[in-house]
């Protein structure tokens, strides 16, 4: 099984750019295979067919203009080895996150350090095009603190401006976090235009103040989403009509553990194939946090499994459901556990796999 693994690199981080591994999905053996340089390529997003990929490079500056940058692979059939086709401006500062269009005919990005987001064509041979619509979402910013966030928290970041930090598509939809305004925006695609449409209702708020969303994860069904909470620690459980676009707050709780108090950061979420458990990053407490879905998708507090590293910025659980991986971006590694499948527990296996300031690991289609 291939897996790819984005770094920061330069002035941000100790990476190489891209790291293609691979892990035995029998074995739970993991190696590293090659690198591909890139500017700190913090985001990795393949076309629904596997045959492409895009690379977010997390830069401030590109072509003498105040942007990011955004490259374009072809992915080798046998080897999976990245071949760079191009690399465009990403629309706004800080690109983070990218997803491609289920019609595969659009890459969406999300930009922190400006907040904008942008629509980016894409070619018949996979290349990309300057963007087609850039928008910058209106609304004035969170509160600084959080106000659910645990007793003690100095966890403080991202409410001086627009800051958004994923974009996802939801059936007709497509919803963008914005952590420095506490919202989650909700938008269409006008697929003929390749521009961003705000839909009704535009967006809604985060579960609590100065919360700062971060990262979204459907449940199998499609009808229940999950989002995490950067500065309060807290992930929140709606509902979601896919023919409305609208969300409804189902549950909102606490990524920590019962009791815990002083600083933490949440981080990524993964959600189980079966639907059955999810798994939250939290950096500080460099913690998995372990949580089962009842039946009406809202969570369950299981437990917290030390991710043997420092600030987990993303946890990703491989296709088979076998093995959960946490990219442990201070401490340069990445670390692999085993899956109980009937308790939702996570076992070290005892590898670790030394990368220079792991952001995130990506799975082909």
């Amino acid at each position: 099984m291939l897996i790819y693994i984005c770094s920061y690199t330069g002035a941000s981080g100790n990476g190489d750019g891209i790291t293609l591994a691979r892990l035995d999905p029998e074995t739970g053996r993991l190696e590293a295979l090659r690198s591909v340089a890139g500017p700190s390529p913090s985001w990795l997003a393949f076309a629904p067919d596997g045959a492409h990929a895009y690379a977010v490079n997390e830069i401030d500056e590109f072509e003498g203009a105040a942007q990011g940058a955004v490259t374009a692979y072809r992915v080798e059939p046998r080897s999976g080895d990245l071949v760079a086709l191009n690399t465009v401006g990403s629309g706004g500062t800080v690109p983070c996150h990218a997803s491609v269009h289920p019609g595969g005919r659009h890459l969406l990005v999300a930009n922190y350090g400006d907040g904008r987001l942008a629509v980016l064509p894409i070619a018949e041979d996979g290349s990309l095009g300057a963007a087609s619509d850039v928008q910058a979402p209106a609304g004035p910013v969170g509160a600084d603190r959080a106000e659910a966030g645990p007793p003690g928290s100095f966890a403080i970041s991202g409410h001086d401006g627009s800051h958004a930090h994923a974009i996802e598509t939801a059936g007709r939809f497509v919803l963008s976090t914005d952590l420095g305004q506490d919202r989650i925006h909700v938008w269409t695609l006008d697929e003929a235009a390749g521009a961003l449409r705000p839909a009704d209702p535009s967006f809604f708020p985060a579960a609590s103040a100065g919360a700062g969303p971060r990262h979204l994860a459907f449940h199998p069904n499609g009808r229940i989403f999950y989002t995490t909470y950067e500065e309060a620690s807290q992930l929140a459980v709606h509902g979601w009509d896919p023919t409305t676009g609208r969300a409804p707050l189902k549950q909102q709780l606490s990524s920590l553990p019962p009791g815990f108090a002083g600083s933490s950061f949440a981080s990524a979420l993964a959600v189980s194939r079966d639907g059955r458990f999810l798994y939250s990053g939290n950096r500080l407490h460099n913690s998995i946090a372990i949580f089962g879905i009842r039946p009406d998708g809202t969570l369950r507090w299981l437990d917290a499994e030390w991710t043997r590293g420092d600030y987990p910025n993303h946890v990703a659980l491989d296709p088979t459901g076998r093995f959960l991986l946490a990219c442990n971006r201070r401490s340069d590694n990445v670390t692999l556990f085993r899956v109980n499948p009937q308790s939702g527990a996570l076992a070290f296996t005892g590898r670790y796999l030394p990368i220079g300031s792991p952001n995130m690991v990506a799975f082909p289609p």
